[in-house]
């Protein structure tokens, strides 16, 4: 007799699991927001806002069951740096400004999502991301340090200033706010060996129940936290600060978007799910416009709090809405002990959070591979020596440099028979390969485009000038999907150039796109048996053109 399972009894476990994912997640996270909001220089509410903002607009319209939205801390450091350019030291402006640039992002997130540029993210190279985390990391950890210490809070993210200010502020070190830091901080390492244990809620309750004492000894605690939630519209900006307004919720959408579809899709493979990038920057979108018209922080799907999620056992979007509801209930009973956590715990928190972006173990398989170690190094780099917005920007435009650089070089490979076969291969590397008699065989390395087209074919005729008795070249376009009109101009005064000389040129591996556009240019040099070669032994073994035209030489 076989049994069944009802619906229900197969629902329960979800439910449980979900349940405590959310409960999990609402205790690790607060804690986390409010520290996030010291980076911000913003109050602590603007941190609690956000969490709650993003875990219930991402549980209710999102699509990965393990993305947990909340504020994060590269975030938070941009749009410090962001509205200190922008409003200076005067805090009322800067709280104004955030929520412009957070209600900017917003929109957007929107225009991608609508514009379906899901790939948007793929704009900031893993290397420049590792790089600029690594950079980001030392930088927050760094101005975390005051906090830590119980001195004055240092300005700016330039690391050399950052450190004489530091070195200014040593001796007046309150050794009560060291000693809950350094003891907090070691803590939270100790809790990472028992997954089950959240370190971070350990430290908090020893913080809070030490917090009269530390607070008699000159410790600074949170302070109040205002529930009330300003429904203020966020002041936009003067005339002539709207173009940099833009650029900055601009590097906004790139950072948060990154991180958040590097999180999401990392556990969306790692379990199967199916990946919509599009959706994703839409509800990024709704979820940042809501925050910052609350005046909360700016929202992504941040890695710690998403694996942290996983490992709680969530099972679907339910998690994250539990949650949700855990922190409002957490703020409404519990926020008297919240607004006396002291800040050395906070920093603490803060510190080790960033802390796994500090491993130089991240590095070491680009240094193995040999590839893009200068990008790693330069994203590095220009955060320590730029700041954290500047140094994101110049990464960036660094790495496509270094792409269009690598694009621009003209690599032209020339193909030979090896001897046991039909496959033709690049002689340079394959020493026994042979050339076949009468024909020369190229095959640029790199897509043709307009920066290395005329360069690429330029080579090429050098390699014709090489050699005596020619009467066939063979261009090989595997690599190239598409030709656009530079490379379509060059192709076709490459063509004239060797007509003018006897010498027929065929195209072989043409994609279907570049087919069309070469069909289209109806050059007499090329017709339409001149493109139809599958593969380079059909361009080798096809007979001779009749009447090809002489044109001029070039």
């Amino acid at each position: 007799m076989s049994s069944t399972v009802s619906p229900a009894t197969k629902a329960a476990p979800v439910w449980h699991l979900d349940l405590v994912a959310g409960l999990s997640i609402a205790g690790l996270l607060i804690p986390e927001a409010v520290a996030y909001s010291g980076i911000a220089n913003l109050s602590p509410q603007a941190g609690v806002i956000a969490l709650f903002v993003g875990l219930a607009t991402y549980g209710l319209l999102g699509q990965s069951r393990y993305a947990i939205v909340s504020a994060t801390s590269s975030s938070a450091a941009v749009l410090a740096a962001g509205t200190l350019a922008l409003a200076g030291g005067d805090n009322v402006s800067r709280v104004a400004m955030a929520g412009t640039l957070i209600l900017l992002a917003g929109v957007c997130f929107l225009i991608a999502g609508a514009a379906r540029l899901g790939g948007l993210s793929h704009l900031i190279a893993r290397p420049v991301l590792r790089g600029y985390t690594f950079g980001l990391a030392c930088v927050i950890a760094l101005k975390q340090l005051p906090h830590l210490m119980g001195v004055a809070d240092m300005h700016g993210d330039f690391v050399p200033a950052l450190l004489l200010q530091l070195a200014k502020v040593l001796p007046q070190v309150n050794v009560a706010a060291l000693g809950a830091g350094v003891v907090a901080l070691a803590l939270l390492f100790a809790c990472e060996r028992f997954r089950r244990l959240p370190g971070s809620l350990v430290a908090i309750a020893l913080g809070v129940a030490s917090s009269g004492w530390l607070a008699a000894h000159g410790v600074a605690l949170t302070g109040s936290i205002q529930l009330a939630v300003d429904l203020g519209w966020p002041t936009w900006p003067q005339s002539g600060q709207w173009l940099p307004s833009v650029e900055l919720a601009a590097a906004l959408l790139l950072i948060l978007y990154a991180e958040s579809y590097s999180s999401i899709r990392g556990f969306a493979l790692k379990h199967g799910d199916a990946v919509n990038p599009n959706r994703d920057l839409l509800v990024l979108g709704v979820a940042n416009m809501v925050s910052g018209a609350l005046h909360g922080m700016p929202v992504g799907a941040g890695y710690s709090g998403t694996s942290a999620n996983e490992a709680a056992g969530a099972q679907s979007r339910l998690a994250g809405l539990i949650g949700a509801g855990a922190v409002l209930v957490l703020v409404l009973l519990a926020l008297p002990w919240i607004e006396r956590i002291p800040q050395p715990v906070l920093a603490a928190i803060v510190i080790h959070a960033v802390s796994k972006s500090l491993r130089v173990s991240v590095f070491m398989p680009y240094l193995r591979w040999h590839r893009d170690r200068l990008v790693l190094l330069a994203a590095v780099v220009a955060v320590l020596s730029l700041g954290i917005l500047n140094g994101l920007l110049c990464a960036i435009a660094f790495s496509l440099v270094m792409l269009l650089r690598q694009l621009a070089a003209p690599r032209l490979s020339v193909l030979g028979r090896l001897a046991d076969g039909h496959d033709f291969v690049d002689i340079g590397q394959h020493p026994g390969a042979q050339p076949v008699p009468g024909m020369l065989i190229v095959r640029p390395e790199e897509p043709l485009f307009f920066v290395n087209a005329e360069a690429m074919l330029a080579q090429a005729r050098h390699r014709v000038e090489a050699c005596q008795g020619l009467r066939r070249v063979v261009l090989s376009l595997e690599v190239s999907p598409d030709l656009d009109g530079t490379s379509l101009e060059a192709i076709g005064d490459f063509a004239t150039w060797l007509a003018a000389r006897g010498i027929e040129l065929r195209v072989a591996r043409l994609k279907d796109d570049a087919r069309d556009a070469l069909s289209r240019m109806a050059l007499p040099q090329l017709p339409p048996q001149a493109l139809d070669d599958w593969s380079v032994e059909d361009a080798v073994s096809a007979p001779p053109m009749t009447s090809l035209p002489k044109g001029n030489p070039q």
